[in-house]
């Protein structure tokens, strides 16, 4: 398209000079809201007392027996994150991410502040419901960064994000077992410490960046805008090119804007789609996922792991406890979470910077950490050596989380359209 209307060779060069400022302010774009969200991961993970729940909730303080707590209270969570996942992942969308995020926060708030000062089993129960949320809207924190990052940065801002949690939980759960077996604090410091961690965290993440667009609800179409010989696609800058042809030493520069940048009014209005619009739109690509045999291989992998990991996770302690009595002898339960937490954030870290082509060998990796999965839990369940079993748990996790981050970076890049995110989260909500 002409550059509509008479364009000075200045005018053209000033509006040349002013998008390639634009595309040279990368850091800007992702940085921020990537360290910010760090450090809300960060603190959000930092809970001494987590290591310690099962022995906390049997101990005096709460005086509760086993059979409530493996049968009645643990369920809760479980049941209360699978009913959540679903609609929490629309309320993310057509939230714009960050009034989840501090949904997420004051979820653990109340969470903790009830861990602390709630007596009975039904108040426990309500406690596990709002752990549920707060788990269910960890969709957020990890949907958040792909609305203001570039699809080259997926896979880095994924390893910072997921290294965040991970050193978090690691140092909380180092920090309580010091305290624990070196100083002698009780339980219950633990949990005033973890509190006050989570408080920090909902601080935080009142400064993020609001994202002003959205996957779903508040789509921007792909029309353009043009003024001046500059078209704007989907909240992207480009040239026009025969514009650009006309200008010395020029050449046809595309720069892409963070998804919170503004639109006139008008544009607005025209981007929200029909909501049973939406739905459909998310029914077809969730059809489409099937497909895709690479991103369908990894969903149904996320989706079964996962379902895995929090059974293992939720009930190693339990399993700890019957094998070492944590009435009759010193517990290492925050050690053994923090090694395997912080081994795990070195793995997870250092796949932002794998070269490999996943689409080649990722079933066969699939296939051979998955079998080592299975060895380390089998082991762990079936030795009667306390020793063993934090061994093999602290192999289980590492693997888990290596090839988690693994699946999360490969299928945002396998996804053609960014609404099929849907699916990996619909597979893996369903199992």
């Amino acid at each position: 398209m002409d550059v509509p209307g008479p364009v000075t060779r200045r005018a053209a060069a000033a509006a040349a000079t002013m998008l390639l400022r634009t595309a040279r302010v990368p850091r800007e774009c992702w940085f921020v809201p990537t360290a910010l969200l760090c450090a809300y991961g960060f603190f959000a993970s930092l809970r001494p007392s987590e290591p310690f729940l099962t022995p906390y909730l049997l101990g005096p303080d709460k005086n509760l027996t086993e059979r409530e707590v493996f049968n009645e209270i643990y369920p809760v969570w479980t049941y209360s994150y699978l009913v959540l996942l679903f609609p929490v992942f629309l309320a993310t969308d057509f939230l714009r991410y960050k009034p989840v995020v501090l949904l997420q926060g004051l979820s653990l708030i109340v969470t903790w502040f009830m861990l602390l000062y709630a007596q009975g089993l039904l108040a426990i129960q309500f406690l596990e419901f709002f752990y549920g949320i707060a788990t269910a809207t960890e969709i957020a924190y990890y949907s958040y960064i792909y609305s203001v990052v570039d699809l080259s940065m997926y896979q880095k801002v994924t390893s910072y994000c997921r290294s965040a949690t991970l050193v978090g939980f690691t140092v909380g759960s180092l920090l309580g077992q010091i305290l624990v077996s070196v100083a002698g604090w009780s339980l219950f410091s633990l949990n005033v410490i973890s509190l006050t961690c989570v408080s920090v965290a909902f601080a935080v993440a009142w400064f993020l960046p609001m994202p002003q667009k959205s996957l779903f609800f508040h789509h921007v179409p792909p029309s353009c805008r043009v003024a001046n010989g500059v078209k704007v696609h989907s909240g992207g800058i480009a040239t026009d090119t025969s514009a650009s042809n006309h200008l010395p030493q020029w050449e046809d520069v595309e720069s892409k804007i963070p998804l919170n940048t503004e639109e006139p009014p008008m544009e607005e209005q025209e981007s929200k789609p029909d909501r049973l619009l939406v739905l459909k739109v998310l029914w077809n690509d969730f059809l489409v996922c099937y497909s895709s045999r690479p991103l369908l291989c990894w969903s149904v992998w996320w989706a079964l792991s996962t379902c895995g990991y929090f059974q293992v996770v939720n009930y190693a302690q339990g399993l700890w406890e019957q094998v070492m009595p944590s009435r009759h002898a010193a517990i290492y339960n925050g050690g053994v979470e923090a090694v395997s937490t912080l081994l795990g954030a070195v793995a997870v870290f250092a796949v932002g910077y794998i070269k490999i082509s996943w689409s080649t060998w990722g079933e066969l990796t699939l296939s051979l950490f998955s079998l080592l999965i299975a060895a380390a839990v089998y082991i762990m369940d079936t030795v009667g050596n306390i020793w063993v079993c934090y061994a093999s748990y602290v192999v289980f996790r590492i693997i888990y989380m290596l090839l988690i981050t693994i699946a999360t970076s490969s299928s945002m890049l396998v996804i053609l359209h960014s609404s099929l995110w849907f699916s990996c989260l619909m597979v893996q909500s369903i199992f």
